[in-house]
């Protein structure tokens, strides 16, 4: 290997530059030479074809904002020659701080502004920060995000963007980049985010702007590698990117849950600007519909779910709700990723929604909280097991066959709080039972944010009967705060809770309950186990503390996702 070379000026006419100085310093590399190694910070990464494995060298600790050349026959090498436009593509116009770029397109990203329920993926840009992958966010805007963003930069507008002005809108979050669609004619509307009739033309619209962002179409914001979409709101960008011709941007399409595809009539098509022949079996075209969430999944280079086991089951006309057929002749494609949450927000040691605060070490800490829910549920104190409900109250979630259990479950000795809402035949259903069962089951109509941390931190267990469950997070924060799953065993919940049979017990790994059939006799089984292992605080303690210990954070799911990044990109 050549040795180091002193640093120069700018001036020195053997420099090449490749992105921006920061204020870190510069790194410098050795001079390229054809069937040599580079070195970076000390750091030598094996050359393969001609082409610096930048990812390797970012996985091994070293950043990049300069490459030096000495050499004029280097410069001249037809090897270096060919890789000229990687590099440059690299380093100038992603600022050499990062690998890979990706446009991150979503719809619901309510705790960046309190817009809805959060889903807490956007903690997602941290967790892959690390990893040299620098993610922007695109979102809409919403009544409360745009007013939130009202401070950004314009830097673009559409005087026709299928049929409606907008702007564009540049901001940042927790310091990581944010884009905002300002189009009041499709956005700025009081009340929910989903559920108009023109839904169709909103989101096509907002996947259009993705396209157009992520692709390269405005020239001063550049090109990004990937651009990522979720749920069917931002199904139909991948389309747009699939029939722009022009268009070397991959794309990512992740299904949250496939029940909500974004079907419409196919007298909509002239509306989405798209050529005719997107409207085919293999585009856009859904049993003579329109369908977004397929659209997006016929054309998207990868498709993600967020749990393995969830990738698995909708291959099967059980789970994949029509859609089945075209995931298993994708199924090469195809990547569980379980979702992570975010510990800035579910943390009982920090939780300000909490009357006490606590830890896997001090456990004893939650019966304070414990009284703080039989005080708010009107429930009779006392130390047996507390369960808790945080749902909709819907089929899929498995509320009616609870609803059918709750006399068995007070007859073993437990109690329930309950908030949630949903079918209306079910809301009754749990009020009938807390009718019944007065200071035994106390019932929430609604949904609190505070409460269902208070919840997480003062209930004994929380019961989770799902028929199908894509990830789920209420199982996540149950693990976070001490508040023992019972979980249905399927898609996510399967994969992230441990079962407390004899094995996992004696293993010393059990971090909830599962039961298999959504049945009344299933569920009732498996409360009758959760409360068996209460009444044996040892092993409920250790139950307790696993659950605590694991970790779903975004960081083992961000290495995941830059894995599945880098994957794409090499397979460019």
């Amino acid at each position: 290997m050549g040795r180091w070379k002193k640093r120069i000026g700018l001036a020195g006419a053997a420099i090449i530059t490749i992105g921006v100085a920061y204020a870190a310093g510069w790194t410098w590399m050795h001079h390229w030479r054809p069937s040599d190694k580079y070195a970076f910070q000390g750091v030598d990464v094996a050359e393969a074809n001609g082409a610096i494995d930048w990812w390797a060298v970012k996985r091994a600790g070293a950043d990049f904002a300069y490459v030096r050349v000495t050499s004029g026959a280097d410069r001249r090498d037809a090897r270096f020659q060919e890789n000229w436009a990687a590099l440059y593509e690299t380093g100038l116009r992603r600022g050499a701080s990062h690998l890979y770029s990706i446009c991150r397109l979503a719809t619901d990203q309510a705790n960046l502004f309190n817009t809805t329920v959060p889903r807490d993926d956007s903690a997602l840009p941290a967790a892959l920060a690390p990893h040299g992958v620098a993610v922007t966010t695109l979102i809409p805007g919403y009544p409360a995000v745009a007013t939130a963003a009202k401070r950004g930069k314009v830097v673009h507008r559409w005087s026709d963007l299928l049929g409606v002005e907008a702007r564009l809108i540049a901001s940042t979050i927790d310091g990581h980049p944010l884009l905002v669609l300002d189009a009041p004619t499709l956005f700025a509307r009081e009340g929910g985010i989903y559920g108009y009739d023109d839904d169709w033309h909103r989101f096509a619209a907002l996947s259009r702007a993705a396209a157009d962002v992520a692709g390269g179409a405005i020239k001063k914001m550049g090109r990004f590698d990937i651009l990522h979409a979720h749920d069917w709101q931002a199904a139909m960008a991948p389309a747009y990117l699939r029939y722009d011709a022009n268009s070397r941007t991959r794309s990512v399409a992740t299904i949250h849950n496939i029940a909500f595809q974004g079907r419409f009539d196919a007298d909509i098509f002239p509306g989405l600007a798209l050529p005719d022949a997107a409207f085919a079996v293999d585009g856009v075209e859904y049993y003579g519909g329109v369908g977004f969430l397929k659209a997006g999944l016929e054309a998207a280079d990868a498709i993600t779910t967020v749990s393995p086991s969830y990738a698995a089951e909708i291959r099967e006309p059980a789970f994949g709700m029509g859609l089945e057929g075209l995931i298993g002749a994708r199924a090469d494609r195809v990547w569980g990723i379980v979702n992570g949450i975010d510990p800035a927000i579910w943390n009982p040691e920090t939780d300000a929604s909490l009357p006490a605060r606590y830890t896997a070490r001090t456990l004893t800490r939650r019966k304070a909280n414990k009284r703080a829910i039989e005080a708010q549920f009107a429930l009779t104190p006392g130390d047996g097991p507390l369960f808790t409900v945080i749902s909709r109250l819907t089929w899929q979630k498995g509320m009616d066959v609870l609803a059918e259990c709750l006399d068995g479950l007070v007859a073993h000795g437990g109690r329930l709080a309950l908030l949630g809402s949903g079918d209306a035949d079910l809301e009754t259903a749990f009020r009938a039972a807390a009718d019944r069962h007065p200071g035994l089951i106390g019932v929430r109509i609604g949904y609190d944010e505070a409460l269902s941390h208070l919840l997480q931190g003062g209930a004994d267990a929380i019961l989770i009967p799902s028929r199908f469950e894509p990830c789920g997070l209420t199982q996540l924060y149950g693990l976070a705060y001490g508040c023992v799953p019972v979980v249905a065993r399927t898609g996510g919940l399967a994969d992230t809770i441990i079962d407390a049979n004899d094995a996992a017990l004696a293993a010393g790994v059990a971090t909830g309950f599962h039961h298999g059939a959504v049945s009344r006799a299933a569920l009732t089984h498996a409360i009758a186990r959760t409360v068996e292992a209460f009444a044996r605080p040892d092993i409920w303690c250790t139950i307790q503390r696993n659950g605590m210990r694991a970790d779903f954070s975004w960081g083992a799911s961000g290495q995941r996702y830059a894995d599945l990044y880098k994957h794409m990109m090499e397979a460019a």
